[in-house]
């Protein structure tokens, strides 16, 4: 056993260094001027997604100068209401882009340009590409203030490093700032599966880590996986981090591995087959797949055979490794033997007529209710579970129609298709929503009528419902007053809670308000509101079409 760890550890020692090298070390600075500390690294585990980057912490402070990692010019500027909320990409002469996000103001310069385009496009909201000579910087230049926009829930600097050309994300840890990390993985959770059956169709087998740990484990099927909860640490530091790789061996062969060093974001969803997402969605913590699921074998996976599963084709116990690292290459290993058993064999788990299977197109149909998936929707073959329920809701005009739950992710969007319980007529048709409970989470789409069915598009299963709704938004007034007010705020609401369309005009002509986190829209005085009596005017549309027009005299 000892000859056969110190083989392993000799292999990823290899591999890691040459992975390695394909990153320039140095070359980025640190874009604060702090020490850098971090409260999430690239790979942590979120909803619905991989984290993609280094969340560097500010001091729990806003507004400190944020610094270019190295020369380049500024490529892209983002401004949204989530996600990065404001957003600086600077394009390197070395093949890599930097990405600075939940800023609070970009420097001057850039900041006078970002408006200019914004009042040019009548959109806060804007995602502007720009030209190398425009805006180039030397590295440590000063290039914004941090801040707390977008999707962020406290102040600090989400910092990433992409392949320009592929705009892959890679692990910034990989390039070596200046973080100590002497500390390797803590590896907590350990589980096994069948895969003689669907993972969605059974709950893991939690193995105690220290009982385990160089015991021999009869198993019941001749075909396993297994999956890690596993937490890093930086040293000095106490915040638990995501790890960067996992690999199981078996006898001393590779059978299967993950790891985390390059993502692209439209395949950063796939963190969802990575986990065991139904554990995790009926309160369980977080386990990570060392071996992919059928319908997910792509990023961050590599596989030794066929599928990367273990096949115990004797009755003799087999060597087991699972070598955990973190991105400085801290490594923690965990050694046991498994032993098939046939007596241990347990019973088939009941299996649904109707299923959806990963790698093909899967058809639902009901008399009042239908769903369409794609190749890529399911990552696991999931038994089908659906009802319906008399409508009761107040406008409501179909079933409310059950299909899957909380517990099953959808990769892709799904087409669902529901038939109304009532006529409705041509108008009523252009104001039909259909609204989808996934869990705690709401989502509302306007349906499309197609040939007496209404149809949306998903990312998730869950509950589906019909409604007309010709209820328009509504809009807090103001007074007309303002000649002591520093801004104006503006908050619509709906009732089905979606603002699809905000527009507000000062004489006729857009005036921009800002947008951070969705909810509340704010306009800061400035030389384009001047004093005097002027016409101000709020237009706001929801996601069925119903819009609320207003018109105030104010003064200033």
């Amino acid at each position: 056993m000892k000859k056969l760890l110190l083989s392993v550890a000799i292999l990823f020692f290899i591999e890691f260094q040459a992975i390695a090298q394909k990153y320039p070390q140095g070359y980025f600075r640190h874009p604060l001027n702090i020490p850098m500390e971090l409260v999430a690294n690239f790979g942590e585990i979120r909803t619905n997604h991989w984290h993609m980057g280094l969340d560097i912490r500010t001091q729990q402070r806003e507004n400190l100068p944020v610094y270019a990692a190295a020369e380049g010019y500024v490529a892209r500027v983002v401004v949204e209401p989530g996600g990065f909320g404001q957003a600086i990409y600077i394009a390197h002469p070395n093949g890599f882009t930097t990405l600075y996000a939940h800023l609070k103001a970009f420097y001057p310069e850039l900041e006078q340009y970002v408006t200019s385009q914004q009042y040019i496009l009548e959109s806060w909201r804007v995602d502007l590409k720009l030209k190398p000579g425009q805006f180039p910087v030397v590295k440590g230049q000063y290039i914004a203030r941090s801040g707390n926009t977008g999707g962020s829930q406290g102040p600090h600097v989400h910092f990433e490093i992409r392949d320009t050309q592929t705009d892959k994300v890679l692990n910034p840890l990989l390039f070596r700032f200046p973080i100590p990390d002497a500390v390797p993985p803590t590896l907590v959770r350990l589980a096994m599966y069948d895969r003689n059956k669907s993972t969605y169709t059974q709950a893991p087998q939690l193995l105690n880590i220290q009982a385990t740990r160089n015991r021999t484990v009869k198993v019941g099927s001749d075909k396993i996986s297994f999956a890690i909860g596993a937490v890093d640490r930086f040293s000095g530091s106490a915040n638990p981090n995501g790890i960067y790789s996992a690999r199981i061996s078996m006898d001393g062969k590779p059978i299967s591995e993950f790891v985390l060093d390059n993502i692209d974001y439209i395949e950063t969803r796939l963190m969802n087959a990575q986990i065991d997402y139904p554990f995790s969605a009926r309160g369980g913590s977080f386990v990570q797949h060392i071996t992919p699921l059928p319908g997910a074998r792509g990023i961050p996976y590599k596989t030794y055979n066929e599928d990367g599963i273990i096949y115990l084709k004797d009755l003799e116990p087999h060597d087991i490794v699972i070598d955990v690292k973190d991105a400085n290459f801290n490594s923690s290993k965990i050694a046991f033997r498994v032993q098939y058993d046939p007596a241990l064999k347990l019973s088939p788990l009941y299996e649904a007529r109707e299923r959806l299977i990963p790698n093909q197109v899967n058809v639902f149909e009901r008399d009042f209710f239908e769903i369409y998936t794609s190749e890529a929707t399911v990552y696991d073959t999931v038994n089908v579970s659906y009802s319906n329920a008399i409508a009761g809701a107040t406008n409501a005009v179909s079933h409310l129609h059950s299909f899957l739950d909380h517990t099953i992710p959808s990769h892709d969007y799904i087409t669902v298709r529901i038939k109304p319980t009532v006529d409705l007529s041509a108008s009523e048709r252009n104001r039909v929503v259909i609204k989808n409970t996934f869990g705690s989470r709401t989502y509302v789409q306007k349906a499309q009528w197609q040939n007496g069915w209404l149809a949306a598009k998903f990312r998730q299963f869950g509950k589906f419902q019909a409604f007309i709704d010709e209820q328009p938004p509504t809009i807090n007034n103001i007074s007309p007053d303002l000649s002591r007010a520093s801004r104006i705020v503006f908050t619509p609401r709906d009732n089905f809670n979606t603002i699809k369309n905000f527009r507000v005009e000062l004489n006729g002509k857009w005036l921009r308000f800002t947008n951070d986190k969705g909810k509340t829209w704010i306009y800061t005085f400035d030389e384009r509101f001047p004093r005097g009596e002027h016409q101000l005017r709020v237009i706001v549309e929801d996601e069925a079409g119903n819009v609320t027009d207003k018109v105030w005299t104010v003064r200033k």
